[in-house]
């Protein structure tokens, strides 16, 4: 905006081309942390994964679920053992009886990436 002059009539769409101009400017910053702390949970996932022969534990990815102008949504996923994940995190039943223990390594990680994501955005807005 600079040193121009605003009058009373075109003061409302200097305003609207402000808010255009920051809702850009956030909106790419946000799809930038998301990516990030999508990468990040994916890692922390991998690095606490139980192994056996560590095919589980390398089947992990980050997939854009959905992208607009405005806004990206990412998941985090194991590709060709996801049939695994809720019984090797929250344990189960064995055949002839029993329990297998639970290995608890998504839970966390969800819970450092909600973290992790409110203080990436609460910090970039504020600059």
């Amino acid at each position: 905006m600079g040193n121009q002059s605003v009058t009373i009539d075109n003061l409302s769409s200097v305003i609207k081309k402000g808010l255009e101009e920051y809702c850009d400017f956030t909106a790419e910053e946000v799809k930038q942390i998301v990516s990030e702390v999508g990468e990040n949970v994916k890692n922390e996932i991998m690095e606490k994964a139980p192994v056996d022969t560590g095919a589980y534990k390398k089947s992990w990815r980050v997939t854009k679920e959905k992208e607009t102008a405005t806004s990206l949504s990412v998941v985090v996923h194991s590709e060709k053992h996801y049939r695994l994940t809720h019984l090797l995190e929250k344990g189960h039943a064995k055949r002839g009886g029993g329990r297998v223990a639970a290995q608890v390594h998504i839970a966390p990680a969800e819970a450092s990436a909600e973290k992790q994501l409110l203080e990436k955005i609460e910090r970039s807005l504020r600059k």
